[in-house]
């Protein structure tokens, strides 16, 4: 009898244990490229086979054909354009042909890449088909034009050594560790469960009957390496995984960790999702209701139908050889204390159903409200609770920003003033020019030079909501880009508040304390936001407040109210 096709070892491109001390000696002299964290998930599932058939990072001919056609330029079915992205000055420093040595950030060499290809990508082209609309409400299409670099370096890898996770150890496994896992204890068939988020009772449920319609034994396969912007993270989530596997039959399920760089591309990236299961020894995957859906655009209408990826992959699934067990959408009726698909339920005139959203539960979490055990596990949502205490207990940061002389700074001491005397948690104000003086002294005015500053200030806030404090930035921040990654940058933690302190430009520079617009109109002072440099409005900030004719202590309290109604203070 023949070992069945997804048990037997996949290619990787790990060289050997001798080889690779001796490549590594070597790399030494070679120019490196320091990966970005998205950079090293790709790597790693290239080195161990989770991208099989791919040998490296696509060439220019490969990745044309990918975003156009799902297909690599050899015909081969491949839905996602893995590309280094690195920055202008840099590319233009290699030759072709030339080696150099990927590190991480700690700077040690993981490979050896041979750059084949070096090319500037049409970024707003591969948006549209990769990603269906080239829109920066998608985090991917926001990624590829606000942090990813300008070229693209395509070429063959040499694997040296595996990334180091000093997390979770037991649970990571690469695709061959997982099929002589299968291979051992005899599984022939294996259904995987991909998710971002906590299981909670209904995910139990489901798994359990895709489980039992394949006939299969049950991979539970998080991916821990990057999601969506403002997930729980992922320490909180394997913990909640763990709590949960000992409802699960031992002997038929295992869980391991899927160190995976997202896109959130809908229905592309269930093909590739299905593609890498298949390549960790899997034979079906379940594919849910708007797998992998970034949520809605701009127009705020969902990016991708509800369907959408379980049609692409049902198109694809023979030739891609891992069969789709479709997502149930999984309700909860009270008369008979279980949960049933949604459209099997002949009685649901006559039954209670009862649901609670994703939204709903993170409003539950952050109101310190009840949450039910028909709904999830006490053990998981203790773990949640650990990670997201109620709003009025969780840090958060408000950034006020506006044109110079708009009282930004005025009103941010107030409002710091306000929250000290209320007490219960340590308050920062990060002011524009304290910032300059003791974080960015070498920084000049230039575009580029803001930017930084205000990714400096984003940082720091970031770090002080993270550890439960209240940050109060104001600076000026004149672009909405960079005020959106500050937004990304510490919502990860807590809540973020846009306070728009709407005076108009007229106004500031009549009030002009420090001179500064007198020396802007003479040229003295170049870039200056408002006269020679622009500043984006911003279109929906948590706030607006106008200080024309209105005192500071009002402009102050009106930001309190609004801390308030979003619960992050107590009445």
């Amino acid at each position: 009898m023949t070992m069945a096709a997804n048990l037997t070892p996949i290619p990787e491109l790990y060289v050997s244990y001798e080889s690779a001390q001796k490549l590594k000696a070597d790399a030494g002299d070679l120019i490196s490229h320091d990966l970005t964290p998205r950079q090293i998930c790709d790597l790693e599932l290239l080195m161990n086979g989770g991208f099989n058939p791919l040998k490296g990072f696509l060439s220019q001919d490969d990745y044309n054909s990918v975003v156009d056609t799902m297909r690599l330029a050899d015909g081969t079915l491949w839905p996602m354009p893995i590309t280094l992205d690195v920055a202008e000055d840099y590319a233009e420093s290699l030759e072709i042909g030339q080696d150099i040595a990927l590190r991480d950030q700690e700077g040690v060499i993981l490979a050896t890449m041979t750059v084949t290809d070096r090319w500037t990508p049409d970024k707003a082209h591969e948006a549209k088909q990769v990603f269906g609309a080239d829109d920066s409400a998608h985090p991917a299409v926001n990624y590829l034009h606000n942090t990813a670099g300008k070229v693209y370096l395509g070429g063959p890898v040499t694997g040296i050594q595996q990334p180091v996770h000093y997390d979770f150890k037991a649970r990571r496994d690469t695709p061959n560790e997982m099929r002589a896992y299968f291979r051992k204890l005899g599984w022939r068939k294996v259904v995987a469960f991909q998710t971002r988020n906590p299981l909670h009772r209904a995910h139990q449920e489901l798994t359990f009957r895709a489980a039992k319609e394949a006939q299969a034994n049950l991979l539970i396969h998080p991916v821990v390496g990057l999601t969506k912007p403002g997930d729980i993270d992922h320490f909180t989530r394997v913990r909640c995984y763990e709590a949960v596997l000992d409802q699960y039959p031992q002997a038929t399920t295992t869980m391991s960790l899927l160190n995976l760089a997202m896109r959130m591309a809908g229905p592309r990236e269930a093909v590739w999702h299905g593609l890498i299961r298949k390549n960790h020894g899997c034979t079906h995957f379940i594919v849910g209701r708007d797998h992998a859906g970034p949520g809605a655009n701009s127009a705020g209408k969902d990016f991708y139908g509800p369907y959408d990826a379980q049609d692409l992959f049902r198109e694809h699934q023979a030739e891609m050889g891992i069969e789709m067990v479709d997502f149930k959408h999984m309700v909860y009726v009270q008369d008979r204390a279980q949960y049933e698909p949604a459209d099997e339920i002949a009685d649901k005139d006559d039954v209670t159903i009862l649901n609670i959203s994703g939204t709903e539960l993170r409003r539950r979490l952050s109101e310190g409200l009840e949450i039910p055990e028909w709904f999830s596990f006490p053990a998981v949502v203790n773990e949640l609770r650990k990670t997201r205490p109620p709003r009025a207990q969780q840090g958060f940061s408000v950034l006020f920003t506006g044109y110079s002389g708009s009282g930004k700074s005025t009103i941010a001491n107030a409002l710091m003033v306000k929250l000290m005397e209320m007490g219960g948690r340590p308050v920062t104000l990060l002011d524009g020019d304290i910032v300059r003086k003791n974080l960015s002294s070498e920084l000049g005015f230039s575009k580029e030079h803001r930017d930084l500053n205000i990714r400096r200030i984003g940082y720091v806030a970031s770090e002080i909501t993270k550890n439960g404090g209240i940050a109060i930035c104001a600076p000026i921040a004149p672009y909405a880009t960079t005020r959106r990654a500050v937004r990304e940058d510490i919502e990860q933690f807590g809540a973020f508040i846009e306070v728009h302190v709407a005076t108009s430009i007229e106004e500031c520079e009549r009030r002009d304390r420090k001179g500064l617009y007198k020396l802007a109109r003479e040229g003295k002072i170049k870039e200056f936001t408002g006269i020679s440099d622009p500043y984006d409005i911003p279109e929906n900030p948590e706030l607006r407040v106008e200080t024309e004719n209105v005192d500071v202590d009002n402009c102050a309290h009106q930001v309190l109210l609004k801390l308030e109604s979003l619960g992050l203070i107590r009445a």
